[in-house]
């Protein structure tokens, strides 16, 4: 009974928070993507991460981005400028988050390394704040018991292009409050995204399904099937896929598509091996778009 009310009155103060001040953790793919998603959507947006070097060129990817916009006739002028100005940039973790009413972590797919830094985001973050993890596989049950704020730790799950794409999984751990699931769901529409919520296993819905399509496609390649190219266009023409399954793995990165199917295969088993093919290519250098080559080659 003590537990119910001290849960029942954390939830009506986190029903009191309105979320105006986002940090985004880890300027890769989907941290300067998430970054400028929130801006455009009139959020106040900071993004850190430990490289002066990758904040450069996830400031210089966002400018692009957003000049591309215009000239496109998605976005005007002015909400390009002022969604720039409403964004700063940083290498220093406590200046990032010590005003944050939200936290969005979007750094590699290692548990450790997560929890690393929920614990310091714990510690700087103020004590009304949201932290939501990005994983696309994890527990985030296991990163919010390393924080002493488990109700309102949350996994937040955008895709790739977070700009472009209309989906966010919300996945609850085990102690996460309905307060924090509502502000999290509400500030994910304010963004202009739709919502799933979903029980936590690992994989979750969209993971778990891409990774089992890619795998396959993956197979099929190695074992002579078809051409990478033919796979997808089957799979686009045949099945409405926007994205052909190689095409999308070289986008997302090989190395990370591995490290989800190896986390996967620890925990649900042998249908989640990773393809021999997909090992090889990341032992090669061959990760997909990042690197210049993967099932495909990039020249841009």
């Amino acid at each position: 009974m003590i537990k119910e009310k001290r849960i029942s009155r954390a939830n009506k103060k986190m029903e009191s928070i309105k979320i105006n001040n986002i940090a985004v953790i880890g300027s890769g793919t989907m941290g300067r993507g998430i970054a400028y998603t929130a801006a455009l959507a009139g959020f106040d947006v900071i993004l850190q991460d430990i490289s002066i070097e990758a904040i450069d060129k996830a400031k210089q990817y966002i400018i692009k981005e957003a000049s591309t916009s215009v000239e496109k006739g998605f976005i005007t002028g002015e909400q390009k400028e002022s969604a720039l100005q409403r964004l700063s940039y940083t290498t220093d973790l406590i200046e990032a988050v010590q005003t944050a009413d939200l936290v969005v972590e979007a750094i590699i797919e290692v548990m450790e390394a997560k929890i690393n830094i929920f614990q310091q985001l714990d510690t700087y973050a103020p004590r009304h704040a949201i932290l939501a993890t990005n994983t696309s596989t994890m527990s985030p049950t296991e990163i919010a018991a390393s924080t002493s704020r488990p109700g309102q730790c949350v996994a937040m799950h955008f895709f790739n292009p977070v700009h472009k794409m209309k989906l966010v999984e919300i996945i609850r751990g085990l102690d996460t409050s309905d307060a924090t699931v509502q502000l999290v769901r509400q500030t994910a529409e304010e963004m202009g995204k739709e919502t799933v919520e979903v029980n936590e296993f690992p994989g979750f819905v969209t993971s778990r399904m891409n990774c089992l399509i890619g795998n396959e496609a993956m197979n099929m390649l190695m074992e002579g099937v078809a051409s990478a190219e033919d796979i997808d266009k089957a799979m686009k023409l045949g099945l409405n896929h926007p994205m052909g399954p190689l095409q999308l793995a070289d986008l997302v990165g090989l190395d990370s598509r591995l490290r989800n199917m190896e986390y996967l295969y620890k925990h649900l088993g042998e249908k989640y091996r990773p393809s021999p093919l997909l090992v090889k290519y990341v032992k090669a250098g061959r990760l997909g778009r990042k690197s210049g080559r993967g099932f495909y080659t990039y020249t841009d």
